[in-house]
């Protein structure tokens, strides 16, 4: 058996019918520098071959390394319990919930999910969940500018640059404006900030822990926002609330975030889920879906979807969004995670990673020439200045087993030295020593 959609004269079939002679002329509309090189495929292979062809690129994937990269996307420890779980077939082949009074189940999780959600941000309502941590940020600003009925948005720019360019990419033809704050040795300039929110700003996106790791409390400037009618828009890193002020305690009006750290593997980039909880006033402003605890005729509880998604109601020119779709299965695991945990579970973790990241800070700042960022406090991610080139480092370190980093030059002019380290509750002190000892010999290899 080959894996060949259509066989030759099938294919011949269907060019005589559009009047081409080959599967070239059927793409010569497409310039030449933007085409690959042939679309002459080659014949399909058997599926014996399609596996040993496959096996020979996954070998490829360095799996063996150990993580000290994190950037929004971090390597912490998963129960068993959530595979076992989230892959029952009640779950893993449900579909969405268009007809709750047989998909009770599946609602009962996600209502159970934003209970989760609400109470982790300290926030009044959650969705069901959105695409992932960046499009939820998209969202949450699109959701401000509905509230406020202004198109001006200041963003901090330690903010994730990932998410930043998001924000750009999918508001550039909408006539919105977009401020950026550049940060300050790797904290929010926030006077600067509060100096930018005017009475035309619709909100001000932040994130803490930010991208650099600097923790950061926002309640004061979040009241310097709200006294200009402006929303506080704020990104975080679930796990650290296990440790960390609430987003909801500073004062926040939106709150989104990647949910990956949340029971989900890293998987290559997905997939994950973006989560967003709000106040109670805004919630018909929220995009995406919330699922709803009610009783029937006979007092009987049960679920609905008390708001849902563009797609049943037609909204048309009132649609909040066309990237709000739902993570189910994502939000489910996260559901898991968080109910195996529980409040001290959280906290254990956040505790644990907050703790071996300063043993980190102390061990790479004994490597001579290294210098670690310590303008703010963070949770478990910090900066570290190296005498040499970060992106050069890193490579040099794959060769020892270690992903060592995030080099920040990659989105950060004048940071080309510079490394952005996570360390999660999965690192050992023997790991971190061996990290240490690895960066030590890197550095005077790269030096010599």
């Amino acid at each position: 058996m080959t894996y060949t959609p259509n066989t030759p004269s099938e294919q011949a079939q269907m060019l005589d019918t559009l009047g081409l002679r080959s599967i070239e002329d059927l793409f010569s509309d497409i310039p030449k520098e933007q085409r690959a090189v042939s679309f002459d495929l080659p014949e399909g292979r058997s599926e014996l071959e399609v596996r040993r062809y496959l096996k020979r690129l996954a070998e490829k994937n360095a799996v063996h390394l150990t993580q000290f990269v994190g950037a929004g996307f971090y390597d912490h420890f998963i129960p068993s319990a959530v595979d076992a779980l989230a892959s029952r077939s009640e779950f893993y082949t449900a579909y969405t919930p268009y007809q709750p009074e047989i998909s009770q189940g599946t609602l009962q999780a996600l209502y159970e999910y934003q209970s989760c959600i609400s109470r982790l941000t300290g926030m009044e309502v959650s969705n069901a969940s959105l695409y992932d941590g960046g499009t939820a940020l998209y969202e949450a600003t699109m959701m401000a500018m509905r509230i406020t009925k202004r198109r001006r948005i200041v963003v901090d720019g330690g903010v994730n640059p990932i998410y930043r360019k998001m924000l750009v990419c999918y508001t550039q033809n909408l006539s919105i404006e977009l401020v950026e704050i550049p940060p300050s040795h790797g904290h929010s300039d926030r006077e600067q900030i509060v100096r930018h929110a005017d009475d035309r700003t619709a909100a001000v996106i932040l994130q803490n822990p930010n991208f650099f790791g600097a923790v950061d409390d926002f309640g004061d400037v979040i009241e310097q926002l709200h006294k200009v009618g402006a929303l506080a828009v704020v990104s975080v890193y679930p796990l650290s609330l296990g440790l960390l002020k609430t987003p909801g305690a500073m004062g926040a009006d939106i709150v989104t975030g990647e949910g990956q750290s949340l029971g989900i593997p890293l998987s290559f980039g997905g997939p994950y889920l973006g989560f967003m909880a709000t106040q109670k006033k805004y919630v018909r402003k929220m995009p995406g879906r919330i699922v709803g605890c009610t009783q029937d005729t006979e007092g009987r509880r049960g679920f609905v979807l008390t708001l849902q998604a563009r797609e049943q109601h037609i909204r048309r020119d009132k649609a909040t969004s066309n990237i709000c779709t739902n993570q189910t299965l994502c939000a489910l695991r996260a559901l898991i995670y968080l109910s195996l945990l529980g409040k001290q579970g959280l906290t254990e973790v956040a505790e644990r990673c907050a703790a071996k990241t300063v043993y980190a800070q102390e061990r790479l700042s004994q490597i001579p020439d290294v210098e670690v960022e310590r303008a703010a406090p963070v949770f478990n991610e910090f900066m570290v200045h190296l005498p040499a080139d970060a992106g050069d480092v890193v490579g040099a370190m794959i060769e020892k087993g270690f992903a060592a980093g995030f080099p920040l030059g990659r989105y950060y002019e004048g940071m080309e030295k510079s490394l952005l380290v996570a360390v999660t509750e999965k690192r050992t002190r023997g790991e971190i020593g061996r990290l240490a000892e690895a960066l030590e010999d890197v550095l005077m290899t790269l030096q010599i």
